[in-house]
């Protein structure tokens, strides 16, 4: 395994394994660490390599050469100690990029005071995003940072046949069309010429506020 090139995913529950999964499908080795042989069992064939191992163990994390990787996810999301001592020992070891799960915002906030790169959380994104799409007209929402999202959503019947240009989407809502996609032909990016039509869908973007107000209009 390329060390450079590979992840190590630690904790291989339902967050854990979705995330090992999808790096696999995009073509990135990973490493997958677990203390239940059931799950390790589970995972055999699925993921490059795939150990039954304590992680909270500085001498077992050395032996399974995890410094040598640059990034590692700690995805314990049952044990909130185990979650802490494995992150304490991944700063320990001098690992570039540490992503970990975090299970409440004290949790969080311990995380970040240890010194973790990026800490993760993902039931509370997630309640978030679906509470966005329930709530509005969003056929999907991706929140980037704390008050900017992109949202996927059909046009309001006012910018259906009009230019982009002369619709001035931005100066009258504060939000920007960044693209479209039209059935059977994809998605585009938009330009000032732009017309959408009815049945097309829009992605936009702006402050989350905006594009939640923007997609709600009819």
């Amino acid at each position: 395994m390329a060390e450079a090139e590979s992840v190590v995913v630690i904790g291989l529950g339902r967050f854990g394994s979705s995330l090992a999964l999808e790096l696999m499908k995009s073509g990135t080795e990973v490493l997958g660490i677990d203390g239940d042989e059931e799950i390790v069992q589970a995972h055999n064939r699925l993921l490059t390599h795939v150990v039954r191992a304590d992680s909270t163990k500085e001498a077992t994390l050395r032996e399974l050469s995890v410094p040598d990787f640059s990034s590692v996810v700690v995805a314990i999301g049952g044990d909130i100690q185990a979650n802490i001592l494995t992150a304490s020992l991944l700063l320990k070891l001098g690992i570039p990029n540490i992503w970990a799960k975090a299970v409440s915002d004290p949790h969080g906030e311990i995380l970040t005071q240890l010194g973790v790169n990026h800490v993760i959380y993902p039931e509370k994104d997630m309640g978030q995003r679906v509470a966005h799409l329930v709530r509005g007209a969003m056929q999907d929402y991706i929140e980037i940072g704390e008050n900017f999202a992109l949202v996927k959503t059909a046009p309001p019947r006012a910018l259906i046949g009009v230019p982009l240009g002369q619709a001035k989407v931005r100066a009258r809502y504060g939000i920007t069309v960044t693209a479209f996609h039209r059935p059977g032909a994809g998605w585009s990016y938009t330009s000032l010429d732009t017309v959408i039509e009815d049945g097309d869908i829009i992605l936009i973007a702006g402050e989350s506020a905006r594009v939640e107000e923007y997609s709600l209009m009819r």
